[in-house]
């Protein structure tokens, strides 16, 4: 996305609503609060961001909160580890779709993905793609790229193309490091053009934003969203 070094008031509102809209306004700190959550819901509204993400527990919540608002509602499975038995991943799927999430953002089994198991992996992801997509919501596939090589960001990559899923996702925000450039162009190769593909984790700033667009991402996980489509007037 190139931003103009001079810009009219209006190209700005233009500029921050396309912004705004590739956003997905995040808050899975663990303190959490309900006021918090109210308080993420009111600024996705109000700027327009593309979805509003927290932790299962707050679904409903977020449903309400932006009930009649064409903000999406975002949720995440297997959260933070990737770990949990894929049964378990696709009850959280679908017990989250139940009361309102239209979104999902897994998290791929990154101990098999590391050990070389291919097929547990697609199967995993597989198995979360068709409960969401039954349930009409699409899915992120988190691969946790900072725990990656290459080789297996690749993988992870292709894996999540194969088992359906809408976009793989660079990181949860717990792991040791978040999104990189080249992890994003990276995943971008792979997946080609007819993916989705999610930075997240550090990214803070509208340079930030920047970067990873033109890098190859088309949809940015951040909690500074508000930080970063104000910057945009300044």
């Amino acid at each position: 996305m190139e931003i103009p070094e001079r810009r009219t008031g209006s190209q700005d509102r233009s500029l921050a609503a396309s912004i705004a809209a590739s956003i997905d306004h995040t808050l899975l700190r663990p303190e959490a609060t309900a006021g918090d959550i109210r308080k993420v819901c009111k600024e996705a509204r109000d700027y327009g961001f593309a979805s509003v993400c927290v932790n299962p527990y707050w679904v409903p919540l977020v449903a309400a909160e932006l009930a009649g608002s064409p903000v999406k509602v975002c949720t995440v499975a297997g959260f933070p580890l990737g770990a949990n038995a894929t049964e378990i991943k696709v009850a959280e799927v679908e017990a989250a779709i139940r009361v309102g999430a239209q979104e999902i953002d897994m998290v791929i089994n990154i101990g098999e993905l590391r050990g070389g198991n291919h097929d547990a992996v697609r199967r995993d992801i597989q198995a979360v793609v068709e409960a969401a997509h039954q349930g009409g919501a699409i899915v992120k596939v988190i691969l946790e790229t900072a725990l990656l090589d290459d080789k297996q960001k690749a993988a992870g990559c292709t894996l999540s193309k194969l088992a359906g899923a809408d976009f793989v996702k660079t990181s949860t925000g717990f792991g040791p490091h978040g999104a990189t450039v080249d992890d994003v162009a990276l995943m971008r190769r792979v997946v080609g053009p007819e993916m989705g593909v999610k930075a997240s984790g550090g990214i803070r700033t509208l340079e930030d934003l920047k970067k990873m667009t033109a890098a190859g991402a088309t949809r940015i996980g951040a909690s500074a969203s508000v930080k970063i489509v104000e910057a945009i007037a300044t």
